[in-house]
């Protein structure tokens, strides 16, 4: 896939002649604001001329701006918690994805290709929202100011689905997506050891006096980790999925060397996922187990779990006295564990409240932004535990209905397309795919697995990656059968 491409001629040579005087005259502005006004004045033109650039950039090349998106996600919430300006970085991530959609209607114009969004996932996905935003006439919402709060990070952050699978038309860019992926995932995990080895960047422990903070991630004389990530759970079940990619793709048809690095990734990243301390991760890797077994269907595969499965019965239920150890024990014995034992009743508390309520009680309505905009309602005193409990409660059956019909339509695709597909390596990417929805639909219950970033822009690059390689799969059986296609200009 290449980049929209400027026209090299004497127009082109002005363009740039005029970029160039531009960063000239703005350096010089800079020196003269510093002199005057200090550094903070002199920063802000080089801030605001940095950020057009950025934004064209977006604009004019769209696998920059998708590399960019996927890449903010995963640092975004350190850049937060470092606290250096007091602007609401969050809307950057909004203000990115807001570039790539203008950037898709002026591709228009070039070509329109609207058939590969002719699929169930596609039709859901805007069912979901149009659900969502109608939500701001919800009768039972205590507050409209929670939904504005709140439908950018359940409904609008879902359009990035149509952008992944409208700019992802190559194989060479899924490549260069999962070896950025990879990276970010392997920095995560070096941030971490480092968390655990070493200790917490003084930013990172202004919060660690807090009672509140401490009981829930100081356990047995032992800080949970959440490496560069808004909180263990969300660095838990991010090691989950990168090492869930690890595992699939070292069945794909890749060199011995790949193979040997992917394995080495998989233990990092298994490892890591322990100083999380969050239990409801440790059982997403088994349960991808399982279906990784049940699609590849070989024997001798299923021999190797059997003796696998052995010993990882006698893990668990081996007399210990390591915390560590004990806690991933306790994430398979959950009735012997109080606070699931809590949740599972506040579950069954609740259930009238959404079965007598089928549109819910509107978008925000429990966890931070119910407490802020509605203290005194009833879903805002509700611990929202469970990222299908929190839907049930705002957007009630029928948004659950509809969350869980991605879910499983996702899946559904995945499978089919997988016992469809005929090349070795885009099949690998179709199956490593369907493990991580897998296991992130599994992983929804006990936490909210698609609310924090970088989760809930990767999740739709999943879904959408579920659909691009059958796309390029059945694009390539129709070119080594002689049938050409239209190239997209500006993108091929």
């Amino acid at each position: 896939m290449r980049n929209i491409e400027f026209q090299i001629d004497s127009k082109g040579k002005l363009f740039y002649v005029i970029i160039a005087i531009t960063l000239i005259i703005v350096s010089i502005i800079s020196a003269i604001a510093i002199k005057f006004y200090g550094i903070n004045g002199g920063i802000i033109p080089l801030i605001l001329s940095f950020g057009l650039l950025f934004a064209y950039a977006v604009l004019r090349l769209p696998r920059f701006g998708v590399i960019a998106i996927l890449v903010m996600s995963y640092f975004i919430m350190l850049l937060i918690g470092l606290g250096l300006t007091e602007f609401p970085l969050g809307t950057v991530m909004d203000g990115m994805l807001a570039l790539l959609i203008i950037g898709f209607f002026i591709q228009q114009k070039y070509y329109r290709n609207f058939e590969v969004f002719n699929n169930p996932i596609s039709y859901l996905i805007l069912i979901w929202i149009l659900y969502n935003l109608i939500q701001v006439f919800n009768p039972n919402a205590a507050s409209q100011l929670a939904w504005v709060y709140t439908i950018r990070s359940v409904a609008v952050v879902m359009l990035s689905y149509f952008i992944f699978t409208y700019y992802i038309i190559s194989v060479k860019f899924i490549r260069t997506i999962l070896i950025v992926w990879l990276s970010l995932a392997f920095f995560a995990a070096l941030y971490a050891i480092k968390q655990e080895y070493i200790g917490f960047f003084p930013f990172e422990e202004k919060n660690h006096f807090d009672p509140l903070v401490q009981s829930l991630l100081f356990i047995d004389g032992h800080w949970r980790k959440n490496s560069i990530f808004s909180d263990p759970v969300a660095f838990s079940y991010n090691m989950v999925v990168a090492s869930i990619l690890c595992l699939a793709l070292i069945t794909g048809p890749f060199k011995l060397k790949i193979k040997i690095l992917l394995g080495f990734l998989v233990l990092l990243f298994i490892t890591v996922m322990l100083y999380a301390a969050t239990r409801a991760a440790y059982i997403l890797i088994p349960a991808a187990g399982i279906l990784f077994l049940v699609l590849k269907l070989n024997k001798y595969l299923f021999l190797l779990a059997i003796v696998a499965g052995l010993g990882f019965y006698a893990l668990i239920n081996v007399p210990t006295g390591n915390v560590t150890l004990y806690r991933f024990q306790s994430a398979f014995k959950p009735n012997n564990d109080a606070s699931f034992n809590v949740r599972k009743i506040n579950q069954k508390n609740i259930q009238p409240y959404i079965q007598a309520h089928p549109i819910g009680g509107g978008l925000g309505a429990t966890g931070v932004w119910g407490v802020r905009f509605a203290p005194n309602s009833f879903l805002a005193k509700f611990p929202p535990d469970s990222g299908y409990l929190r839907v049930g409660m705002e957007l009630g059956w029928i948004g659950l209905f509809i969350i869980c019909s991605i879910m499983f339509t996702g899946l559904y695709m995945g499978i089919k397309n997988y016992f469809n597909m005929r090349d070795p390596e885009l099949k690998s990417y179709c199956f490593a795919m369907i493990l991580i929805i897998f296991a992130i639909a599994v992983g929804n219950f006990p936490q909210e697995a698609i609310v924090q970033f970088p989760l809930n822009i990767f999740f739709y690059l999943f879904l959408a990656l579920i659909q691009v390689t059958k796309v390029l799969d059945d694009k390539k059986f129709k070119t080594e059968q002689g049938i050409t296609e239209k190239k997209i200009k500006g993108l091929i």
